[in-house]
């Protein structure tokens, strides 16, 4: 009973249901979500922390980053995320993913000393 409350405790906020809509395309490094959302790094790790806490997304770690995905190795959770990922009308997150696409476009075209994200060194 406490599995089942702990994840809709984690889809009862709206950030981490956008969350959870952003990664609908595939994994995203915490500081892609930072700009996407144009929030703090600490807020975004907490938002995480307590999506993957629920088992609705998955990390792995590159480097001092974590790397998100959603984490549909359970059937009942990968339902529910399905159903956030449908529910939310694209345009919930229009300006969000507008940021998104700016910094992805610009983070593997700084200059090395310039970046403060997980930018592959290669890239340059």
């Amino acid at each position: 009973m406490s599995d089942l409350l702990t994840v809709f405790k984690a889809l009862s906020d709206e950030t981490r249901l956008k969350v959870i809509k952003l990664l609908e395309h595939g994994e995203l490094c915490v500081c892609d979500i930072m700009a996407a959302f144009d929030m703090s790094q600490s807020k975004v790790s907490f938002h995480l922390g307590v999506l993957k806490n629920a088992g609705l997304v998955k990390s792995r770690k590159e480097g001092k980053w974590m790397h998100y995905a959603i984490d549909d190795t359970d059937y009942f959770r990968r339902l529910l995320s399905l159903s956030v990922i449908q529910g939310m009308p694209e345009d919930t997150l229009e300006k969000d993913r507008e940021r998104l696409e700016t910094f992805l476009r610009n983070k593997n075209t700084a200059q090395p000393a310039a970046r403060n994200c997980c930018a592959k060194q290669s890239a340059v």
